[in-house]
């Protein structure tokens, strides 16, 4: 194995280990509000603390990547994630679990966006047009396929268990990701020029806006209103196998969607290496998102909504391959971290929206109109797209040797 092949094995195994901590409060804090006395409106709040935090950690993460490079932050951010996991089961033992629930998730948001700013960087930095694609698809994979694990953990685990014990694992799996990338991940981002970089320097470049304007809508729908949503719908729709309950369904459900999504980040980057243009790739899977939506919308049996959040899952992970490999293709290398930071932010401004609107919009408009609304936003995105890339290069399909000057 070389070099750059044991760097991305590194940082995906680290991110998958870390990624827990992400998924494990989804399936348990919905359902747990209640007991401990959480409005619905704060649980959305908790649940998106972490991307509002990101909002703003985003863009000093990406300056700091193009600063001091990609090693120390990564190290740091996986360090800060395992602390915030450890915040949860504080949360479970105090009087205001509220305060420790939005207090972890802030601190997670801090480590996390570290953590994806140098990442990304590092697949930029160890690939080209001919292999970007599968480099960002392998490391978007791994940071996401630690979510369905921690999903399942929080979910199953609590069910059999306890919460405690989930959230326990979670954070021990986190220290072992920091370590990790403490003894494996060498530096791949140091250039001459990177003293003048101001600490809040956005990227606001075409590419840049419009990839990160796709990714708002994209996580808008995905991460804010499915993951948000999919245990009350579970719940009000009665649908359990194996005897679970409506954590257990959501989180096996979720893992269902993320583990689609996670392959299809493969796929869809490499098929997108292959074809000289990510273009073809990123719509065929808007479209499978749009379906995916659509037939959640309708879905009444549990094969129906499997068979929809394996669309949906397909669909994101599909997209998010060859779209970061995009990103980075019009990208100039010296730029990379800021433009990775500013993406961040729109894309975690559309996941962290999505929890606060679609939570109290389900009591006033129920589920089926909302999902259908959801189906609507990848053909928006697709539209973006097309705007975007023309405005910059002159033509709606840029190859994938296509760069911009700095």
């Amino acid at each position: 194995m070389n070099r750059d092949h044991s760097t991305i094995l590194a940082v995906v195994v680290s991110t998958f280990f870390v990624g827990f901590g992400g998924g494990v409060v989804f399936p348990i804090l919905p359902n747990l509000g209640a007991v401990l006395g959480i409005s619905p409106f704060l649980v959305g709040i908790i649940l998106s603390a972490n991307r509002f935090t990101r909002i703003i950690a985003n863009a000093p993460a990406g300056s700091l990547v193009d600063r001091v490079g990609t090693r120390t932050p990564l190290i740091v951010g996986l360090f800060v994630e395992a602390l915030a996991t450890v915040g949860y089961v504080g949360a479970l033992n105090s009087t205001a679990p509220e305060m420790w629930f939005l207090a972890a998730r802030i601190i997670w948001g801090v480590g996390s966006a570290l953590v994806f700013a140098t990442a990304y960087t590092i697949a930029a930095d160890v690939s080209d047009g001919h292999s970007r694609g599968t480099s960002m698809g392998v490391i978007r994979g791994g940071i996401t396929l630690g979510f369905p694990a921690g999903l399942v953990l929080g979910g199953v685990v609590s069910d059999l268990y306890n919460i405690s014990t989930a959230f326990v694992i979670a954070a021990g799996f986190a220290l072992v990701a920091s370590l990790i990338a403490y003894l494996m991940v060498p530096e791949t981002h140091v250039s001459e020029h990177q003293a003048t970089i101001r600490p809040w320097e956005l990227d606001l470049t075409v590419p840049t806006m419009t990839v990160g304007f796709v990714n708002f809508g994209l996580f808008f729908a995905y991460l804010g209103a499915l993951f948000a949503t999919l245990v009350l719908f579970i719940d009000t729709q009665e649908i359990a196998i194996w005897g679970y309950g409506p954590q257990g369904m959501s989180g096996l459900l979720m893992a269902i969607t993320v583990l689609a999504a996670s392959g299809f980040m493969l796929v869809g980057g490499k098929v997108s290496d292959t074809r000289g243009s990510r273009v073809p790739t990123l719509f065929l899977f808007l479209g499978v998102s749009f379906m995916g939506f659509l037939l959640l919308a309708v879905a009444e049996s549990l094969a129906l909504v499997i068979s929809a959040c394996l669309l949906i899952g397909a669909g994101q992970g599909g997209t998010s391959g060859p779209l970061m490999a995009l990103l980075a293709d019009l990208t100039p290398d010296d730029r990379m971290g800021r433009a990775m930071g500013t993406n961040n932010i729109l894309g975690d401004f559309g996941g962290g929206l999505g929890p606060i609107v679609t939570l109290p919009l389900i009591d006033t408009m129920g589920f089926t109109p909302l999902y259908a609304a959801c189906a609507i936003i990848p053909l928006l995105a697709g539209l973006i797209l097309l705007g975007g890339l023309y405005t910059q290069t002159g033509t709606i399909r840029p190859t994938t040797q296509q760069q911009v000057e700095d």
